[in-house]
This record gives C-alpha cells, sequence and structure tokens, in this order.
C-alpha cells in the first residue's frame, strides 16, 4: 500500500506536466500557391496566450503524415508574451521566397472607443524546419523573408509584442514591392498636395488678414500632419520611434477636430448670433487640445475621444450649416456641398475602424479624401472672401468709407451750395413728403413754404448765424409740410465748408426723420403730468396751477381759487360688480361730464382712482360755487350706460374755500376740501360739504386710525385668510388666494377694501405686503410638506399697489422664497391690468425679474382693460384671472361667447385660466365645460383662517418659520 502511494506521488507531477505542455491538437496547413501574389493568413492563425516564456505546439502534419511537438522559448526570461502560430504547405516542385508581413497600423478595424493605434508586432518567429525567417528592416510593418521547400509543410511559431494582431499577410517579394512602390508614389502626391494647400492658405491669411484663413490654414495644416503621421512621413523626417507614433497620431486626431470647430466658428461667424456659441466653441476646443495633451500619457483613450468629438462635429456643423442655411446666411449656403461630403467621409470612416469596409484601399482613399475635402474648403472660403470683391475687404479711402457709412445708416443727404444759393437733397425726404422730384431743390429761401410756421424764423437764424461765423455746426430740428397736410420732425446736423478766402461756400450734412422720437418725447412729456386713463391733469401739474393761483391771489384783489373735490360713493363696489372695463368707462364718462361744467379757465384734474379735484377761478361768489357743485352733483348722478346696463351714480363733493388763514399752502387747501367731501360721504354720501374748521377735529379720529394701523402689524391685529382655489378636473384645492382683515381691538373686524386705501395713502403699503410675502411663503412651504401632490399646492398674493411696482419687491421676494424652500413657481403673484400698463416697460422687465427669482406671475381681471390683448405675448404671465363680471350669469347673451374666447386665446398662449366670481354649481359646471382650469368664488366657500386652512390641507401642526 505505501509503494502504491509512493508511485502515486510521482506519476501525478509528471501527468501534470505533460498535460500542460501537450497543445490542442495539430495546427491546419495553408496551402501556398505558386502564382499566388499575397495570401492574407489572419484568419488560418492561431492564437495562444498565458503561455509563460516558452511554449510547445504540435506541428502541422508533414507529406509523411508525421505530427511532431516542438518547443520555443522567448526571448527575454519573464516577458510572458502572446504567442501564434500557422504553417505553410509548398506542394510545388519549386523552392519558393516569401515575406511574412505584419502591419504595425491598420485604421481598418482598428475601432472607436480605446482604438487600436499601431506598434511593432511581431518579435521574432521560428520554423518548425529549413531556414529560419530573416527580419526585414520596414518602418511601417514587421516584415520577415522565409524560405519553403518544395513539398515541404513548415510550422512557425511567432512571438508577439502586443496582444493582438490586426492583420497578417505572406506576400510575394516581387508583387509586395511593387504594391510598396505604388503606394509611396500615392502617398507622395497626397502629402505633395496637402503641402501646398496648407502653405498657400497661410500664405492668402498673411495677404488678406481675415480671420477665416488661418482658421482654414490651421485644418490644413493638421490634415497635412495626420496625413504625414499615417503614411509614416512624420518618423522618417524627425526620426521617431516607431511605437512613438501612437502619441503623435492620437495627438493629430484630437488636433484635427479642434481645427474644424475652430473653421466652422470662424467662418459661420458664430460669435456674432449669441454669446454662448462663442463659450461652447471655446470650452470645446480647450477640451480638444486637453486631449492632445493626454495621448502622452494614454493616447487610446484621446484617440477614441478625438474620434467621437470629429463625428459630433460633423453632425452638429451640418445641422447648423442647414438651420443657418434655411434663414438665408449665403455663407451657409456655399458650404453645404462640402459639409454633405465631410459627412460622407465620417461614415466611410466609421464604417472602415469598425470593420464594416475591411480593404486594404480603404486607409489610403479616406486619406486623399480627407486631403480633398480640406481643398473643397479652401475654394469655398476664396470663393466666399473674394465674391463680393475688393471694396468690402480691402483698403478703402477715408473719402469712401465715409459714402459708405451714410449710405449704411440710410441718412439723407443735404448740402448748401451757398455761392449758388442751391440746395440739394436726397430724393427720399421728397418721396417721404410726398412731392415731386426736385421740389425742395433751389435756394434756401424756398423753403419757407415747407417749414412749420413756428420753426421758420430758427432756421433763417441758424444760416445766417453759420455764414457770419463762418464756423460750428449745425444740430437744427424743423418740422416740414407734406404734400398730405401732415408735418414730420427732421434733425439736421451739417457743418459749413469754408474757402480759400475764408467765406463759406457750402453747408454739407445730413438730414434723419426724427418723428416718431419727437412724438414719443411729447407723450412721455404729456404722460408724466397727465392721468393715463382720461387724459386729465395728474397730481403735480393740479398742484403747480394751485401754486400760481395762490401766488395770484396774494396779488390781485378779486382772484380767489376754490378746490373743489368730487369722490365717486362705493366706486370699488361697483367696480367689482360690473368689472373693471365698465368702472374705467364710468371715470372717462365723469371726466367728460365734468369738462362741461367747469370754465376754460378752470383746472380739472384726476386726484386718485375715483377722486376728481377742480380749481375754480371763474367763480367768487360762495353761493354760485356752491351752484356749480349742485349742478356738478346732479349731472353726474345721471346713470351710466354700459353693455346694455345702466349703472346708477352718486358723488360726495368737498369744498375749499380760498382762506389764508386756514389754508395757505397747496397742500392744506386740498387737504381741506378732502376732509370736507369725506364729511359728506358720511350717511351714504351723495352730498355736498364747505369746508369748515371745525372738521378738521372730525378728521382726528382717521388720522387716529391711521396711527393705529402703523401698530397693527406689530400688535398682531392683521389677520391673513385664504380664499380656495379649486381645479375643477376633480373639484379638489390647488391653492389659494391671500386675503388681510384687520381685527381692531376697538371696532372690530376690518375689511381691507376699508382699509388699504388709508395704507396706500400713509405709505404702509409696503410693510403690508412683506408681511404678507412672509405669512403666505412660510404657510404654503408647511402645505406642500404636509400635501405632496404634482403639481403641488399655491398661493397667490395680490399685488394692488403701484407703490410695489419697485426694484426692491424682487430682492424681497428673493430673500422670502430662499427663507422658505418652495416649490418654483408655486408662490404667485397678481397684478391687475391696469397696474400693469401704467409703465409697460418697466412692468416688462420687472415681472422677467420677478419671474427668474422663481415667482409665478398671474394677470388679474383679464378682458376688462384695454390692452392685454396688445401685451400679453410680452407680459410673462403664467396665468390669467377672468373678471367676475364675464361670470355672472347675468353678464348679457355673449358672455358665454367671451368666456370660450378668453380660455382659448390664454390657452393659445399657454396659460392657464382661474375664474373668479363663481357663485353657483351652474357657474362651475359653464367654466369646467369651456375647459377653465382653476375657479374661486363663493361656490366654493368663504375665506379660511390660517388654521382651517392649515387643517384643510391636511397640515394642522404650526409650521416652522
Amino acid at each position: 500500500m505505501r509503494l502504491f502511494r509512493l508511485v502515486l506521488l510521482l506519476i501525478l507531477p509528471l501527468v501534470a506536466w505533460l498535460a500542460a505542455a501537450v497543445p490542442a491538437g495539430a495546427v491546419e496547413s495553408v496551402r501556398v500557391p505558386l502564382d499566388a501574389q499575397a495570401i492574407d493568413l489572419t484568419r488560418w492563425v492561431e492564437n495562444y496566450s498565458n503561455q509563460g516564456d516558452r511554449i510547445q505546439v504540435s506541428t502541422a502534419p508533414g507529406s509523411d503524415g508525421i505530427v511532431r511537438r516542438i518547443e520555443v522559448h522567448a526571448r527575454e526570461q519573464g516577458a510572458h508574451p502572446a504567442w501564434i502560430v500557422f504553417a505553410l504547405t509548398n506542394d510545388t516542385d519549386e523552392q519558393m521566397e516569401r515575406l511574412i508581413v505584419a502591419p504595425h497600423y491598420r485604421v481598418v478595424s482598428s475601432g472607436v472607443i480605446w482604438p487600436d493605434l499601431g506598434a511593432e508586432r511581431i518579435a521574432e518567429i521560428t520554423a518548425s524546419q529549413g531556414i529560419a525567417p530573416e527580419k526585414q528592416d520596414m518602418a511601417d510593418a514587421d516584415v520577415f523573408r522565409l524560405t519553403l521547400d518544395p513539398g515541404s509543410t513548415v510550422t512557425y511559431v511567432a512571438e508577439l509584442k502586443t496582444p493582438k494582431l490586426p492583420q497578417l499577410y505572406l506576400w510575394e517579394p516581387e508583387a509586395y514591392k511593387d504594391k510598396t512602390t505604388g503606394l509611396m508614389l500615392y502617398k507622395g502626391i497626397v502629402i505633395g498636395i496637402a503641402g501646398l494647400l496648407a502653405l498657400f492658405l497661410t500664405i492668402v491669411f498673411v495677404v488678406k488678414g481675415a480671420v477665416i484663413f488661418p482658421a482654414a490654414a490651421a485644418l490644413a495644416w493638421a490634415v497635412l500632419a495626420y496625413v504625414c503621421i499615417d503614411f509614416g512621413f512624420w518618423s522618417k523626417v524627425f526620426g521617431t520611434e516607431a511605437n512613438a507614433d501612437r502619441i503623435w497620431r492620437a495627438g493629430a486626431e484630437t488636433v484635427l477636430a479642434a481645427t474644424l470647430v475652430v473653421f466652422l466658428f470662424a467662418y459661420l461667424n458664430l460669435s456674432r448670433w449669441h454669446v454662448r456659441a462663442s463659450q461652447l466653441a471655446g470650452v470645446w476646443i480647450v477640451f480638444l487640445l486637453a486631449l492632445a495633451g493626454l495621448a502622452v500619457y494614454d493616447a487610446p483613450v484621446a484617440s477614441g475621444v478625438a474620434r467621437i468629438s470629429l463625428a459630433t462635429i460633423a453632425g452638429v456643423g451640418f445641422i447648423l450649416v442647414v438651420y443657418l442655411a434655411t434663414h438665408g446666411v449665403e455663407r451657409a449656403v456655399m458650404l453645404i456641398p462640402t459639409w454633405l461630403l465631410l459627412m460622407v467621409w465620417v461614415a466611410a470612416a466609421g464604417f472602415t475602424v469598425n470593420g464594416s469596409i475591411n480593404n486594404d484601399l480603404a486607409s489610403p482613399a479616406l486619406l486623399g479624401g480627407l486631403v480633398l475635402l480640406v481643398m473643397l474648403i479652401g475654394f469655398t472660403i476664396m470663393q466666399s472672401a473674394f465674391a463680393s470683391g475688393g471694396v468690402a475687404h480691402g483698403a478703402i479711402s477715408d473719402v469712401e468709407r465715409k459714402a459708405l457709412a451714410l449710405t449704411g445708416a440710410n441718412e439723407i443727404i443735404f448740402d448748401w451750395d451757398v455761392i449758388a444759393d442751391s440746395i440739394f437733397v436726397s430724393s427720399e425726404i421728397e418721396e417721404q413728403l410726398g412731392l415731386g422730384r426736385g421740389a425742395l431743390e433751389g435756394p434756401a429761401s424756398s423753403w419757407i413754404n415747407v417749414l412749420h410756421p413756428q420753426d421758420r424764423d430758427g432756421y433763417r437764424a441758424c444760416l445766417d448765424t453759420v455764414i457770419a461765423q463762418r464756423r460750428g455746426r449745425v444740430a437744427l430740428d424743423f418740422r416740414l409740410h407734406a404734400a398730405d397736410g401732415h408735418y414730420f420732425w427732421f434733425r439736421l446736423r451739417a457743418r459749413p465748408v469754408v474757402g480759400p478766402d475764408g467765406q463759406v461756400v457750402r453747408l454739407v450734412g445730413t438730414l434723419v426723420d426724427v418723428t416718431d422720437q419727437k412724438n414719443a418725447l411729447e407723450r412721455l412729456l404729456h404722460d408724466s403730468v397727465h392721468d393715463n386713463l382720461t387724459g386729465l391733469p395728474n397730481r403735480e401739474i393740479f398742484f403747480d396751477r394751485l401754486d400760481m393761483s395762490l401766488t395770484l391771489a396774494e396779488t390781485e384783489n378779486g382772484h380767489h381759487p376754490t378746490v373743489v373735490c368730487i369722490d365717486i360713493d362705493r366706486f370699488k363696489k361697483i367696480n367689482d360688480s360690473v368689472g373693471v372695463s365698465a368702472g374705467d368707462s364710468i371715470l372717462l364718462t365723469v371726466a367728460r361730464r365734468l369738462g362741461r361744467l367747469i370754465q376754460p379757465r378752470d383746472t380739472l384734474a384726476r386726484i386718485s382712482n375715483d377722486l376728481f379735484a377742480i380749481i375754480l377761478v371763474s367763480e367768487d361768489e360762495t353761493e354760485a360755487i356752491v351752484n356749480l357743485a349742485d349742478r356738478i352733483r346732479r349731472t353726474l348722478s345721471t346713470p351710466v350706460t354700459f353693455a346694455n346696463r345702466e349703472i346708477g351714480l352718486s358723488v360726495s363733493i368737498g369744498v375749499a374755500l380760498y382762506d389764508p388763514q386756514w389754508h395757505p399752502k397747496r397742500e392744506d387747501m386740498l387737504k381741506d376740501a378732502e376732509i370736507a367731501m369725506r364729511y359728506a360721504k358720511r350717511d351714504g354720501g351723495g352730498r355736498i360739504e364747505v369746508f369748515r374748521p371745525s372738521m378738521r377735529s372730525q378728521s382726528s379720529n382717521q388720522q387716529a386710525l391711521e396711527s393705529e394701523l402703523r401698530r397693527a402689524i406689530d400688535r398682531d391685529e392683521i389677520k391673513l385668510l385664504f380664499l380656495p382655489v379649486v381645479r375643477l378636473q376633480d373639484r379638489t384645492v390647488a391653492g389659494f388666494e391671500t386675503l388681510l382683515r384687520w381685527q381692531h381691538p376697538r371696532i372690530g373686524k376690518i375689511e381691507q377694501a376699508d382699509f388699504l386705501p388709508l395704507a396706500e395713502e400713509t405709505g404702509l403699503t409696503i410693510d403690508l405686503t412683506l408681511f404678507v410675502l412672509q405669512r403666505a411663503a412660510r404657510e404654503l412651504a408647511a402645505w406642500q410638506k404636509a400635501l405632496v401632490v404634482d403639481p403641488p399646492i399655491f398661493v397667490t398674493v395680490n399685488i394692488s399697489s403701484r407703490q410695489l411696482l419697485r426694484n426692491d419687491l424682487v430682492t424681497d421676494l428673493k430673500n422670502v422664497l430662499a427663507r422658505s424652500h418652495v416649490a418654483p413657481t408655486s408662490f404667485r403673484l397678481e397684478l391687475s391690468e391696469t397696474l400693469a400698463m401704467e409703465n409697460p416697460e418697466f412692468s416688462v422687465q420687472l415681472l422677467n425679474r420677478l419671474k427668474d427669482v422663481g415667482a409665478g406671475l398671474s394677470l388679474d381681471d383679464f378682458g376688462s382693460g384695454y390692452s392685454s390683448l396688445a401685451y400679453l405675448q410680452r407680459f410673462p404671465f403664467d396665468s390669467i384671472k377672468i373678471d367676475r363680471a364675464f361670470v355672472r350669469q347675468d353678464g348679457g347673451g355673449d358672455r358665454a361667447v367671451m368666456l370660450r374666447s378668453i380660455v382659448s386665446l390664454a390657452h393659445d398662449f399657454g396659460m392657464e385660466v382661474v375664474a373668479e366670481g363663481a357663485e353657483s354649481e351652474s357657474d362651475v359646471i359653464e367654466l369646467s365645460q369651456i375647459g377653465c382650469e382653476y375657479a374661486q368664488g363663493f361656490a366654493f366657500g368663504q375665506p379660511l383662517s390660517t388654521m382651517d386652512a392649515r387643517k384643510l390641507v391636511g397640515a394642522a401642526a404650526e409650521p416652522t418659520g
């Protein structure tokens, strides 16, 4: 038993050694015909790895059918190389000389990601019999000369330097020589063309200096370098090692991609379209140049990214070229054929590196095509650069430059020959005025008839001054009479030309149509001192004229101005019931009626929303003044008809008679008239009161209320209420609109409609709004934390005061949103059309800034004003709120048509629709049927307290601040 174990211990290692040493089977031999010029041995090769420093293989059976074993050792101990084994059979009667060729680099099947960039392939080849293969000195391939004896079968074992052998050929020596000679001639031609093209574009860049030429020249030099590296010319010129070509090849591919980006950016002049284009191109180029540096450390990674980038550039560039070509960019149109060929080249290159195209001529053809593409690019930029001639890019004189500038500016030339007294102007001005050709040419005095009467003296004085002083510049604005009776404003800018004798011989300059600028300036001046709606003077011009009247009263006897204040009773309630559009119509009607009752010497102004004031100087007697006030009261009490509906009015009138002792200043006189007007509003209004000094003590209660309002926020007397906004699709609460209520400790509940006007007068609107923003954002954060829905629940805060349309509102809102962390656009600001239209340009800028900080925007009372449709596209609102006047069932027969039109219009602009005033189930059903998303009103309940709102959304816990 012990003997058996000893024998087993001795036999097992020997069996294991023999099992490792014996190959899997004999190699299949490849028959070599005598007339075969080249044989692709790649698929006949057997690969071996992990064999250590030696390999044992079984040879292919010889002519006697015997299979032998050979053992081959690596050249360097511990190298652990990869091995290949193949066998060749010469069954002819002649001895054969053949070449084993393993190319260092083949673009075919090289791959895109971690591509094979080439290297020395075969270190040594060992033959099983006969003459040992002899290595030939070749730069771009490993070549071994071998001899096959007649009737012999030889097995060859090759030690590899790389784990992968892309291709192995057996060549007839003369055929291989002819092939390399022909390919060398082709390579020389391609390199010569590429070099001449790069040199030519460089010379053109030096001559022309335009940015497009260095970009094209850089692309041409990059292509030349890539061709030289791929054709093996680079290593011959610079004496680099064969394995260093991998680094040069990867670097050349990254530089090629970078220069293609530079060319596309420069040729299409992308910097003029958007600054983002410059930034993107710059980042892309820097990234590619960084890849060129990475090629030193990891050439395959750099090459793979460069190849992907090159394909991306071709695709993105094609989309960009087509887009610009369809938008009329001439350069893009000219580049389409060349870029189409580039797309074809990239596609062919992709098929080649992936192995779909497996042909030895693929690599030379691709490089030749690349040079052809650069040549076409050169022709394209030359055509683009020289198509417009030398004027566009060449050197021009100062006179030519000024002439081109005048033509480009489309300005009218004015030339007065003083000696001949003849004016020449461009024909454009005569066409604009509707005059015949030459109507404005002739003596300078002939312009007097077409000048506005008020501008004639200035015109004469200006020309006379220039001639007299013989220096200076002319900057004169005047109006010219058109054939249809209209006047156009023109600005003359000219300078005199002095002759040798020191006298003015010419006056040369330009005429510019500034009619639009003048009209805009007049509108701005008018709007600054007049009300936008009624066109009446506003508070500023009212005070200016009252100052003048009080000054005259001090110097002239019998000149006693009187201030009359007229306020429409319950106007806010009327406005809410009939809509803002009807409210504006009422104000216009009141303004027209008041204007017919006063004399031209009197001044009528709109002081605030529904408050009008009159400076009465046409009447001095108290009785006459009171009679006029009574006529005003009776005239304004006549109902106003709007949309087949009569709206009854009543007004309260306060009169402040001239009395320097009680109201010597303009503010005092207007304030006393307002005190009398508020006194007339008691007991329902519709009365006239003349100011008495005792009224001031009665108004002290109002002042006390103002003082208490200032402390109400600190005392926590201002309560925030939430009106539910319901999603009509599923009747769920989508959000809330905020309302304010003052819980006065002495008076009790005061609605916001009663104390917000007081806050506006005292400047507390900003503090109240900041209070609402902070509380509403805190509550919204708690709701969204407790109720996770999509879209998230929202809250709407109304911005109703012009004091709030300020830049600080953006900062306040940004700070509030940053602390609350609510969902974007779920915190909504609601502005009325009237407020937004008081200064549309400023409103657009402010609303865009509010939207940028994350606020949602809603347009209130939509459809009730005059300009919502015109400005709807400019204002960045997310939703609109339909005024309650359109929702009410008694709104008229066209109400349903109007509702559908408003909802359809809002949806076309990508906005949601909220309807206010839904008071019944029928209202809700109708709004849902026409596509309205949200609704609010008494149909869904009264405004809720903070705690009730929390309970409704399931957030009963106190929110964190």
